[in-house]
């Protein structure tokens, strides 16, 4: 079977720095924090007291007021990004909707509302538990909803991969079209988990920052301060699509997926390698993938996450990949919106594919003291006008599980 090309006809935002693509690209390219005190629960006694929470979102925008009761906040927030980016796309009066898919997943899902069904029943009895309580919090809602909305027939799933959902599913819907399983696929991932247990669970791994009193500086990937990351929620959609399908109906065309690779550490349920071997596999799979050599990657959002031993692994994969003495521009979007969890590959993605339609290389910001150990170009403070052919997005999660994206020029 000859493989199809794939290129990316429609995106869709919801982050801490804005509710859609323009606005929240936007705020990237300014190197605006999305970083606040929690307001969500009553941090009192918590070790940690700062996230990245969407700010000014109304659900009743996107659903109407029945099924914005019914649904948890990360499916209200990854309806909103895959209408936006299925609008972008001009896909809603799609004629062949046996032949568009839809692979949306998250991380932990519906928490909140799993945390708040918990306190009823030992409130107020099992009875009163909703009748909506288990499709308001699975995973894989988002894509239901998403394909009865629009009435896409093709494949449904939602992968979860911890931190690597959002670019798993991508790259696996990316594939799907490749094989001839469908012509579009609406792909990406969300996360609504600032809740108690989830700050208090991260927090007492010590992956959180503990700067309460400084949220906007929390999260400083590659610096000599950092202390943790930033927890973040929002969502992140991309309309991908059959490159002579998408020619046909004369779509407006952003960029193509060229590449996708995927790996396991197989050494850690939490902590990478020092020497970052299982990245640098992933990422040589998605160049070999892509077929093309290292030094024509202009661009690498990496995973970035602002912890002290991950972002010394991944510099490390970065350099046994690219060369030691590689000037590749790299930044941290993490740095500004804090880690979504499993929407942070699917949000980082959309990036890249803005970064090589507008040529900018976004800005990693809080890097005022560079760590030894991190000695790669990590475009500090200020965005870069940059011609970038090829981007690769890094994603790494919990259980040792990696995944790489190119996105290049059509």
């Amino acid at each position: 079977m000859s493989e199809r090309r794939v290129v990316v006809t429609g995106l869709g935002l919801v982050t801490p720095i804005g509710n859609t693509v323009d606005e929240s690209w936007a705020n990237t390219v300014k190197g605006k924090s999305g970083a606040n005190r929690i307001t969500e629960f009553d941090t009192e006694g918590f070790r940690v007291q700062i996230g990245a929470s969407i700010k000014g979102f109304d659900p009743l925008d996107y659903m109407d007021a029945k099924d914005v009761g019914r649904n948890d906040a990360f499916i209200q927030i990854g309806v909103a990004a895959a209408v936006q980016a299925v609008q972008m796309a001009g896909l809603e009066d799609a004629t062949d909707k046996h032949r568009i898919g839809v692979a949306i997943g998250s991380g932990i899902g519906g928490i909140n509302t799993i945390e708040a069904t918990h306190s009823t029943v030992l409130d107020r009895g099992p009875r009163r538990v909703s009748p909506f309580f288990v499709p308001s919090s699975v995973i894989n809602m988002i894509a239901g909803l998403v394909s009865i909305r629009f009435g896409f027939q093709g494949p449904n799933i939602a992968i979860v991969t911890a931190c690597t959902t959002g670019t798993h599913n991508i790259g696996y819907g990316a594939r799907m079209i490749r094989h001839g399983d469908a012509d579009v696929m609406v792909v990406g991932g969300s996360e609504s988990s600032t809740s108690p247990v989830t700050v208090a669970g991260f927090a007492s791994m010590r992956a959180l920052s503990t700067r309460n009193d400084e949220p906007e500086k929390a999260s400083r990937p590659w610096d000599k301060g950092r202390d943790g990351f930033l927890l973040g929620d929002g969502s992140g959609i991309l309309v991908i699509e059959e490159y002579e399908h998408a020619k046909a109906r004369n779509a407006d065309i952003i960029c193509e997926i060229t590449g996708f690779g995927v790996s396991a550490d197989a050494h850690h349920i939490t902590s990478p390698p020092d020497d970052g071997h299982g990245a640098v596999t992933s990422m040589k799979n998605a160049l070999s993938d892509a077929n093309i050599s290292p030094d024509l990657i202009q661009y690498v959002n990496a995973h970035g996450t602002s912890t002290p031993q991950g972002d010394i692994a991944e510099t490390e994969a970065i350099k046994r990949v690219f060369g030691a003495d590689t000037k590749v521009s790299i930044s941290s979007s993490k740095s500004m919106i804090g880690h979504l969890l499993g929407a942070a590959g699917a949000v980082e993605a959309v990036f890249c594919a803005l970064a090589i339609n507008d040529g900018i290389a976004p800005p990693t910001i809080n890097l005022d003291e560079p760590d030894e150990q991190c000695d790669l170009d990590y475009t500090p403070h200020v965005a870069r006008d940059l011609d970038i052919q090829h981007a690769l997005s890094n994603s790494f999660g919990f259980g040792g599980t990696n995944g790489t994206l190119i996105f290049s020029r059509v």
